[in-house]
């Protein structure tokens, strides 16, 4: 058991130097000292206002957003109705792979059923297991991984391996011109 003087001891010697100064007797009460760093460089220009609202420039930020996912993006993923929608372009590579015996398949399904344009694959990240999110370009198939229980999709988003039932769920969608309207 410790005694008044070791408790003192420890607060004038040792203790001190570990301690930010904030309160009398080196005792740290709250975060109040702590530095939050400026991220005003990081923001867009359009967002740094705080008594403006976001809303007026929504639509540039999404249209950048999608450029971004046309140009680039080999998957990316948006929020659509509170789910993760995964949009995957694919290579010729990857198309020609997932050219597979249905048989093999647990939810069979063809490739072709699953997309209207085979270069791009959309489907919901919502694992059909249990509802994780799988992480995309992974897994033994090179399409999604679920590692919270270990299931493998294709880049289709068939199920390959592991514990889940189905593939993952294609919404409706449709492509207009250069652009693919979800719902």
């Amino acid at each position: 058991m410790a005694t008044k003087q070791t408790v003192k001891s420890l607060r004038s010697s040792a203790a001190k130097d570990l301690v930010p100064s904030a309160a009398p007797g080196g005792i740290r009460l709250a975060h109040t000292d702590i530095k939050i760093p400026d991220f005003t460089d990081y923001r867009r220009p359009e967002v740094t206002d705080s008594n403006k609202s976001s809303q007026e420039s929504s639509e540039a930020r999404r249209s950048f957003s999608y450029l971004v996912t046309g140009v680039t993006g080999k998957n990316m993923t948006f929020k659509w109705r509170g789910k993760p929608l995964f949009v995957r372009h694919r290579t010729e590579k990857e198309i020609a792979a997932e050219g597979v015996n249905l048989a093999e398949l647990r939810d069979p399904q063809h490739d072709k059923d699953r997309v209207i344009n085979p270069r791009w694959v959309i489907v919901l990240g919502v694992c059909t297991h249990l509802g994780c999110v799988p992480i995309a370009n992974a897994g033994d198939f090179g399409g999604y991984y679920c590692p919270c229980h270990g299931s493998h999709y294709d880049a289709s988003g068939r199920i390959r391996k592991g514990p889940a039932p189905l593939n993952l769920e294609v919404p409706f969608y449709e492509f207009t011109e250069d652009i693919v309207i979800v719902g």
